[in-house]
């Protein structure tokens, strides 16, 4: 996996750290993560794990609607059963 232009740019502090490295990046890249709960904690997790480059994340939360508004990262989750792409 060769990096663009526009990773190389996203994720140069990454790549610059002696111990996370180029290696380290495409690992992150190839990474597949799920989350159990995207409320307090798991939504701005979720946001993080995205911009450090994670390529794979997947959410699970039984939210009533009533509290889903409370979640930062609602208004970018795919419905049910399709998948989110950046």
């Amino acid at each position: 996996m060769d990096f663009t232009d526009d990773q190389i740019t996203r994720y140069s502090r990454h790549i610059l750290l002696p111990e996370v490295g180029g290696k380290g990046q495409k690992k992150i890249a190839q990474a597949r993560i799920l989350l159990v709960g995207a409320g307090g904690l798991g939504s701005p997790a979720a946001l993080y794990l995205a911009a450090a480059g994670v390529g794979t994340i997947g959410l699970i939360d039984s939210a009533k609607s009533s509290t889903i508004r409370r979640m930062s990262a609602a208004s970018r989750l795919s419905p049910l059963g399709k998948r989110f792409r950046r």
